[in-house]
């Protein structure tokens, strides 16, 4: 018989430091020749993110190993949120010729990591940051390297006084031209919003690593935000998606095409597809030199093919104006959120088939026919597939997991229809039996509309629960807003679950996945119903038996923080909440947040007029003095996006140090701060995972009455 014990205490092999050591996910996959890379996690080696290559052994073995070393980072910090950070080349001789951005200075670097001498060890030359003085042996124009120097990774940008500098993404090398083309984000002044991006050219000889007049420009500015190029088959175009303040990318997007002249200029671009109202997500070539697009048009995201227009004048590049063709029309989405650049839900193979992401909440890859409309799934285990997607031949190569594996490398050969994992297998590192088991749902909010959750009861193979007890339960709600959670294994889901807490994932009013009209709630809407979707799952969990009504709590980051804490200020469901890196004042974030969240809440919350009248209603400092329950605020200290200024002025509403309530005239809920220095938006670090995880579960332990002897005790102070 199963020992029983109250939902809260239960023992688990999964504790925090297990939990954070496998956060994180494969990103940004792609073919250089045979081999496939992508970056990888390190919440171990201070959060860095790694590239990884998949190459042959001697004996034809297939292994996994890091292209580079500790500390280099492969990470961009365009918009903030990143781009794809690295392209690579294979070369007849030398091996592949990798160009990628470094986090820590956002430069752009050039590396050889089979050249002799190429850096193994953590303490190699030229660490991030480097002077790119008395380096020798630079690519050449051709693209192949001048006399190997035996030594790292080499800038090809500068560095840049000005705010925060020069950024790059979405790099597409061109060899032949002897250039790399790439989006260009550069700071302007000291604020985050003084800020330009271009698409632009950087030579692969290094003459621009201390020269920024050496950095061609191949677009004006005239678009406030630019995804990188795409370029055609033959090289004699290109397509790109540009949007301007106050949209965000799902608001609307154009597809603009250009020619590219002989000597690498770009002719007149033309928008060919997109508007205000229109959201492209994605564009790129197929190999006839057609062009497929993502588009919203319809209501959801679908893939397109832009039939060339009929008597196209002078300097319209071919394809331009034509009718877009809907290749699969189907209420299910092909494509989400631009929350960063280079994402690919459609990747067209050499045949003419197209690899393709779809479904409505979770995304599989399927094979599309793009004369018929017929659309094959991959078999196997994996429900969710991330936007990322590159192919080889008649292979496709994706990132996949399910509820049972964390997210690995897949490779789908579409001639056998086998998938098998290629890398970043997933492996248990406890009995899976203590995983838990999502149950997606459909809830009823106001006006009975319908509401997405994954419902995760609590479970653990060796205790089980008395009869008579009820669980507490925790709301989880998403960050984005605009965006949504899958029902895929996460081990900070099963941190909770294996203890006897359930967790409900609600992708309220506002989420992706379910189409235009389902994400366009929110408009205006943010505070109210993403608070009441929230407040709906809780209640029906309780009014159901499941969860226990005197026992439930809230939590979520970023934007979840916001619905987390507004959530704690508007309801009296919750008897406690977790808040992390938040927002929490709508009239502040829009002038300290960066630029491309910077004016968000003309969609959210409406046009900056009613700003001051919507911030008293509904932002968490404007009513931090109705929070009365207990909570844990979680911030990094070096966050861009939701600053820590944010968080401090909240807590000095709450603690009655200011704002007209006054501490005499109520009771000041416990709560708890803890801030991490280095840690910017999402924590990365896997001690700061611990430290918040069990900080997160002391703070439940507190409040629903179960005893906790394995963590340290939060204090709450008052």
């Amino acid at each position: 018989m199963v020992p029983t014990g109250p939902y809260g205490s239960w023992p688990s092999p999964i504790d925090a430091a297990l939990a954070a050591s496998l956060d994180g996910r494969p990103e940004y996959v792609g073919t250089v020749g045979e081999e496939v890379w992508w970056t990888a996690p390190r919440p171990s080696e201070g959060g860095r993110r790694t590239l990884v290559r998949r190459r042959a052994d001697a004996f034809g073995a297939a292994r996994e190993e890091s292209v580079l070393p500790q500390p280099w980072n492969v990470r961009s910090r365009v918009v903030e949120y990143g781009g794809t950070p690295w392209a690579a080349v294979p070369r007849p001789a030398g091996g592949p010729l990798l160009v990628f951005t470094e986090f820590a200075d956002q430069r752009l670097y050039a590396y050889e990591p089979d050249a002799p001498g190429a850096p193994d060890a953590p303490d190699a030359p030229d660490a991030p940051g480097a002077s790119a003085a008395g380096t020798s042996g630079t690519p050449g124009t051709s693209g192949s390297p001048g006399s190997p120097r035996g030594a790292g990774p080499r800038p090809l940008t500068p560095l840049s006084p000005v705010g925060g500098g020069l950024r790059w993404a979405d790099p597409v090398l061109c060899p032949e031209r002897g250039e790399v083309w790439c989006v260009l984000e550069e700071f302007t002044g000291p604020g985050p919003t003084d800020v330009r991006r271009v698409l632009a050219a950087v030579p692969l000889d290094g003459s621009a690593a201390e020269d920024r007049s050496a950095i061609r420009e191949l677009t004006d500015d005239r678009h406030r935000f630019t995804t990188g190029p795409r370029l055609s088959p033959d090289g004699r175009r290109a397509a790109w998606l540009v949007w301007d303040h106050p949209r965000m990318p799902w608001d609307g997007t154009e597809l603009k095409v250009a020619d590219i002249t002989p000597e690498g200029e770009f002719g007149r671009p033309h928008t060919v597809l997109g508007g205000p109202e229109e959201s492209v997500a994605q564009v790129e070539w197929a190999a006839d030199g057609s062009l497929l697009a993502v588009s919203d048009r319809g209501g959801w995201w679908n893939p397109y093919r832009l039939e060339p227009a009929t008597g196209t004048g002078p300097g319209v590049p071919a394809g331009s104006g034509g009718k877009a063709v809907n290749l699969c029309p189907r209420e299910e989405e092909f494509g989400g959120p631009l929350w960063k650049t280079g994402l690919r839900w459609l990747a067209p193979l050499a045949g003419g088939l197209v690899a393709v992401l779809h479904g409505q909440g979770s995304s599989v890859l399927g094979v599309l026919d793009p004369e018929t409309g017929d659309l094959v799934d991959a078999a196997g285990p994996w429900t969710n597939w991330a936007p990322t997607l590159a192919v080889h031949g008649s292979r496709v190569v994706g990132v996949a997991a399910s509820p049972r594996s964390g997210y690995e490398v897949v490779e789908l050969d579409t001639v056998t229809g086998r998938a098998r994992v290629i890398g970043a297998a997933a492996t248990d590192p406890v009995d899976p039996a203590y995983y838990p088991e999502p149950q997606s749902r459909t809830f009823y909010g106001p006006d009975n509309r319908e509401i997405h959750a994954h419902v995760y009861p609590p479970h653990n193979p060796v205790r089980a629960a008395p009869a008579d007890e009820l669980p507490p339960y925790v709301v989880w709600a998403h960050g984005g807003p605009t965006a949504h959670v899958e029902p895929v294994l996460d081990l900070h889901i099963a941190y909770f679950t294996s203890r006897g807490i359930g967790v409900a994932e609600v992708n309220y009013g506002g989420s992706t996945g379910y189409g235009r009209a389902y994400r366009e709630r929110l408009r205006e809407q943010w505070g109210v119903v993403d608070v009441e979707d929230c407040a709906a799952v809780a209640r029906a969990l309780a009014a159901e038996g499941t969860a226990d009504p005197d026992r439930l709590a809230v939590r979520g980051g970023s934007a979840g923080g916001w619905t987390t804490a507004a959530s704690l200020a508007g309801t009296d469901v919750y008897a406690c909440g977790t808040i992390k890196y938040p927002v929490l004042d709508l009239v502040g974030i829009g002038e300290e947040t960066h630029d491309l969240e910077s004016q968000y809440l003309t969609g959210l919350a409406g046009p900056p007029q009613t700003l001051a009248a919507r911030c008293r209603q509904r932002s968490p400092l404007g009513r931090a003095y109705r929070i009365s329950v207990p909570f844990l605020l979680l911030q990094g200290l070096d966050d861009a996006v939701c600053p820590p200024s944010q968080a401090e002025r909240f807590l000095a509403r709450v603690e009655g140090l200011e704002g007209p309530e006054g501490r005499e005239e109520r009771q000041v809920p416990p709560h708890a701060y803890l801030a991490f220095e280095g840690e910017g938006h999402g924590f990365r670090r896997a001690e700061t995972m611990v430290r918040a995880l069990e900080a997160e579960l002391s703070l439940y332990a507190q409040v629903f009455g179960f005893e906790r002897d394995d963590i340290p005790v939060l204090r709450l102070r008052k």
